[in-house]
């Protein structure tokens, strides 16, 4: 793993530099800690994030006695090469507290650390995801998910049909635009239907995790559905 001249990087006057971790899935930030250039070498060495304690005075590797390491996917610098930031496959929370995140709380929440929020997690499709879920618990007469999950799965996948069929349209006609809007329609009623089965969105996120850098050939045809369908035809010849 290559993050060009490590020299060239500024440390402080301690010796360190901050470090941004970030889950590759969704963009989650997970916590903010410092590196030394012993912990820098060694987590390029490893591909797991080292550390360097500044109360302990010494390198630490996350996850080392809870077992919730850091995978490095990918290293990058800042424009001032006074920061990192380390794209990582977590294999549980990064926060002590056991949260997925240490950021779970708005500073206007005061500084109770039980006021939790998932809000700083992921991007647009998890908080339509939640909003999605938000009116699956509690109906509202005016909201438009709301009416398509009372309608039932029948109407939420008639309505993922219609718009699959207008982002094929709009790619047929060639409209940037209408592209966009139209695949905007198809993504967030493909939502609607994940929420009716109370599937998140950082599920599909994992599975697509799963898949990544493997051949979409061999991915398919590792499925359970697809070594019964082969068995199946096997069993006709």
């Amino acid at each position: 793993m290559k993050v060009g001249n490590l020299d060239s990087l500024k440390f402080d006057d301690k010796g360190l530099i901050p470090a941004v971790v970030q889950d590759w899935r969704d963009g989650t930030i997970l916590m903010v800690a410092y590196m030394n250039r012993e912990a820098l070498d060694k987590t390029l060495e490893t591909e797991i994030a080292h550390f360097w304690s500044r109360s302990r005075q010494e390198l630490w590797e996350k996850g080392a006695t809870s077992g919730h390491r850091q995978h490095v996917r990918a290293m990058f610098v800042d424009c001032d090469r006074d920061t990192v930031l380390i794209s990582v496959t977590p294999d549980g929370p990064a926060c002590h507290t056991g949260e997925r995140s240490c950021f779970f709380a708005r500073i206007s929440d005061s500084t109770d650390s039980t006021v939790k929020t998932a809000e700083a997690r992921g991007g647009v499709l998890d908080r339509i995801s939640e909003t999605i879920q938000a009116r699956k618990r509690q109906a509202s007469s005016d909201s438009y998910v709301a009416a398509l999950l009372t309608a039932g799965q029948d109407q939420i996948l008639k309505k993922v049909t219609e718009e699959a069929g207008e982002v094929i349209l709009a790619s047929k006609g060639g409209k940037r635009e209408e592209i966009v809007h139209e695949a905007a329609d198809l993504m967030f009623h493909l939502l609607v239907a994940l929420g009716y089965h109370d599937i998140a969105v950082t599920d599909v996120y994992q599975e697509l995790a799963r898949r990544f850098g493997v051949s979409g050939i061999k991915e398919k045809a590792s499925r359970p559905s697809a070594r019964t369908g082969n068995a199946k035809r096997q069993g006709q010849r």
